[in-house]
C-alpha cells in the first residue's frame, strides 16, 4: 500500500478536492453568501460550487463583485467574498480591493491561477495576482497543494476579520482546485495569535482619563474604527456622562447618532461649520477609531491648536502618523472605553454645552431653494423625512455623497456606506446590491450621480435576475460635479473635461433592464417622485434633474487652514435662503 493510500485511511477523512475543501472550510466559518464571475482558472472551483450551500450572486463584472462584497460587510460586519478567474478577472478586483484595505472592510479574494507548472511561463490570463496584491491586502497566498487549502482559507478569513479589519486575497492554481486531499478536519493556523487576537490595551489609559475630567471643552471625534470595534454604546456613554460634543469623519457617520442633542456632525473639509469651529476652539479633543486624514485635518499645525489631543486606535500605525497626539491608547477601542468610563466624572458645568448649541444656531446647513428646480440638499432633506431617517443610504463618490453626508443625518451604525479612503466612483451600485443582501427587509437607496453611475451600471442586471430591490437616485447635472466645482473655486472656471457632454436616457436604460423609472426635474414633483421609489417593490430608478452650477458648502480648501472655509454667503449672499436647524432635521 502506497504512504499516501495509507495516511488516506489513517485521517478517516474522505478525499476532496481543492475547491471543495474551500468551499466546505467558507460554510464552516459562517460565511453564507459570495459574489463573483467565472472563467477558464476558476472553473473547477464553479463546478464545485454549483451543489454547494454556499449562496452565489452572478455579477456583470468583477469589480461589482469585490464592491458587493465590500457593501454587504460594511452592512454587516461580516466577511464579504468574492471570486474571479485569473488575469483580467484578477485585475479587474485590484481597485475594490485597495478600496476595501483603506476603509478597513473585511474582503476574501479567491482568484483562480494557471496550473502551478505554467505560473511564470506567460500562459493565457496569467498575472502575477499575488505579487499585485501584497500592497492592498493584509494576508494573501499563492496555493501550491491542496493539502494546504484549508488552512489558509482559514487564516485568510481570520485575517481579513480581526484587529482592524482588511482584505485577504488567495490565489488559486486550476491543478490545486482538481488536486485531491484529506487534510482539512482540525487544521491549525500557522500565524502567530498576536495576528488576529485582541491586542493588551497599551499607552495612557489614566492619563486621558485625568484629562477629560480636568477638560472644560472636550470633543469626541469619532471614525470608522468606532463602527467596526462595534463601540458605539460605549461612545454614547461616555458623551452623556461627560456631556461631551461628538464630531464624526464621514466613515464614522452613525456611530453616534446624527439627531442626538450632543452631535456635530461631519467635520473636515465638508463638515458642518459648527464642527469644525468646535474642534477649533476645544482644550482636548479625543480621536475615537479615526485617524487624522487629510479631509479632516488637512492643514496639521492649525488643526485643534488649542488642545490636548489624545487618540484611542487598535493599529499603532495610525498613531502620530499625520498629527502627533499628547495622549494615544493603542488597543481595541470599545474594550478601552470599558476600562476608561467608570472613572469618568458627570460633567457639572453646561458652559461648553450652551456655546456649542448656540455654535448650531448660528452656523446652520444653508442653501438657496432657488425658483422651483431641484436642489439636491432639499431632496435629501425630504427623504429624511420620508423613510423617518431609517434607510439604508449607500452613495457613490462626488458632491452627491457630500450632499448625503451632510442633509441625511445617519441615526445608526452601519446605516451610511460609502468609498472613504479611496473615494471610487462606481462604488455605489453593486455596494447597495451587496448591502441590501445583508440587511433583509430594510430599504437601502442609493444616491447616485450622473457620472458614477455609469461606472458599473451593468449591475442593473444583477439586481434584476436576483431580484435585488434596491432604490437608485441619480442627481444628473450633465457634469463631474464635483470637479466641477474645484474648477469653478479654484480654476478659473475652467471646465476642462468635467462636462459630460452626452449623458444616456436613464429612463430608456432602466426600461433596457426591465425595471421602473421616473424622471423629475421641478421642486413640486419632488414627494411623487418619492412616492415613486419607495413603494415600487422592486429595484428602480429615480432620475433628478439638478442645477450644473450647484456646489457643496461648506467647504476648507485642501491643506487651507479653517479661517479660509468657503460658505453659502461667498457664492449668494442673497436668494431664497433655507436652512436646515440641527437635531431636527
Amino acid at each position: 500500500m502506497s504512504k499516501e493510500k495509507k495516511d488516506s485511511k489513517l485521517s478517516n477523512n474522505i478525499e476532496k478536492n481543492g475547491a471543495r475543501i474551500m468551499i466546505d472550510t467558507l460554510l464552516e466559518n459562517n460565511i453564507e453568501v459570495c459574489w463573483g464571475y467565472p472563467g477558464g482558472a476558476i472553473l473547477p472551483f464553479y463546478d464545485a460550487l454549483m451543489h454547494s450551500k454556499l449562496k452565489h450572486y452572478l455579477v456583470r463584472h468583477e469589480q461589482g463583485a469585490v464592491h458587493a462584497a465590500q457593501g454587504y460587510a460594511r452592512a454587516t460586519g461580516k466577511l464579504g467574498v468574492c471570486i474571479t478567474t485569473s488575469g483580467p478577472g484578477a485585475t479587474n478586483i485590484m481597485t475594490g480591493l485597495a478600496d476595501a484595505k483603506m476603509d478597513s472592510t473585511p474582503v476574501l479574494a479567491v482568484t483562480g491561477q494557471v496550473a502551478c507548472a505554467d505560473i511564470g511561463s506567460d500562459a493565457f490570463q496569467e498575472v502575477d495576482t499575488y505579487g499585485m496584491t501584497i500592497p492592498i491586502t493584509k494576508y494573501n497566498a499563492l496555493l501550491k497543494s491542496a493539502d494546504d487549502v484549508a488552512r489558509v482559507t482559514k487564516e485568510a478569513i481570520t485575517i481579513a476579520l480581526s484587529g482592524r479589519p482588511g482584505t485577504s486575497l488567495i490565489d488559486f492554481p486550476k491543478d490545486v482546485q482538481v488536486g485531491l486531499s484529506t487534510n482539512y478536519k482540525n487544521i491549525k493556523m500557522r500565524i502567530p495569535d498576536y495576528h488576529f487576537k485582541n491586542p493588551p490595551i497599551e499607552g495612557d489609559v489614566d492619563k486621558l482619563i485625568s484629562a477629560i475630567n480636568k477638560a472644560e471643552k472636550p470633543v469626541l471625534y469619532v471614525g470608522g474604527g468606532a463602527i467596526t470595534s462595534n463601540a458605539y454604546n460605549e461612545i454614547k456613554e461616555l458623551a452623556e456622562k461627560a456631556q461631551i460634543p461628538v464630531v464624526s469623519t464621514l466613515m464614522g457617520l452613525g456611530a453616534f447618532a446624527g439627531n442626538h442633542e450632543l452631535s456635530l456632525g461631519m467635520l473636515g473639509m465638508h463638515g458642518t461649520a459648527y464642527a469644525n469651529k468646535a474642534v477649533m476652539e476645544c482644550d482636548l479633543i479625543i480621536a475615537l477609531g479615526a485617524r487624522f486624514d487629510d479631509r479632516v485635518a488637512g492643514n496639521t499645525s492649525d488643526f485643534a491648536k488649542k488642545a490636548i489631543k489624545a487618540q484611542i486606535d487598535i493599529d499603532p500605525a495610525e498613531i502620530d502618523k499625520r498629527v502627533f497626539v499628547d495622549i494615544y491608547i493603542s488597543a481595541n477601542l470599545k474594550e478601552a472605553l470599558k476600562k476608561i468610563n467608570p472613572h469618568i466624572k458627570k460633567k457639572t458645568s453646561g458652559s461648553w454645552v450652551s456655546f456649542i448649541q448656540k455654535l448650531k444656531k448660528e452656523n446652520p446647513l444653508k442653501f438657496d431653494l432657488g425658483k422651483g428646480e431641484i436642489k439636491p440638499q432639499y431632496f435629501l432633506h425630504e427623504l429624511y423625512k420620508k423613510t423617518k431617517g431609517d434607510a439604508v443610504i449607500v452613495t457613490d463618490v462626488g458632491q452627491h455623497q457630500m450632499w448625503s453626508a451632510q442633509y441625511y443625518p445617519v441615526k445608526h451604525p452601519r446605516q451610511f456606506i460609502t468609498s472613504g479612503g479611496l473615494g471610487t466612483m462606481g462604488y455605489g451600485l453593486p455596494a447597495a446590491i451587496g448591502a441590501k443582501i445583508g440587511v433583509g427587509e430594510k430599504p437601502v437607496i442609493l444616491i447616485s450621480g450622473d457620472g458614477s453611475i455609469q461606472m458599473n451600471i451593468q449591475e442593473l442586471a444583477t439586481a434584476k435576475m436576483h431580484h435585488i430591490p434596491v432604490k437608485i437616485v441619480i442627481f444628473n447635472n450633465g457634469f463631474l460635479g464635483m470637479v466641477r466645482q474645484w474648477q469653478e473655486l479654484f480654476f478659473e472656471k475652467r471646465f476642462s473635461h468635467s462636462i459630460m457632454g452626452y449623458n444616456p436616457n436613464f429612463i430608456k436604460i432602466a426600461e433596457a433592464y426591465d425595471l421602473k423609472a421616473k424622471r423629475i426635474i421641478k421642486k413640486d414633483e419632488i414627494e411623487e417622485g418619492l412616492n415613486f421609489l419607495l413603494e415600487n417593490n422592486d429595484a428602480c430608478i429615480l432620475e433628478v434633474k439638478i442645477p450644473c452650477a450647484e456646489k457643496v458648502y461648506p467647504m476648507i480648501p485642501a491643506g487651507a487652514k479653517y479661517e479660509s472655509i468657503i460658505d453659502y454667503e461667498h457664492d449668494n449672499s442673497k436668494g431664497n435662503l433655507f436652512t436646515v436647524v440641527p437635531n431636527n432635521p
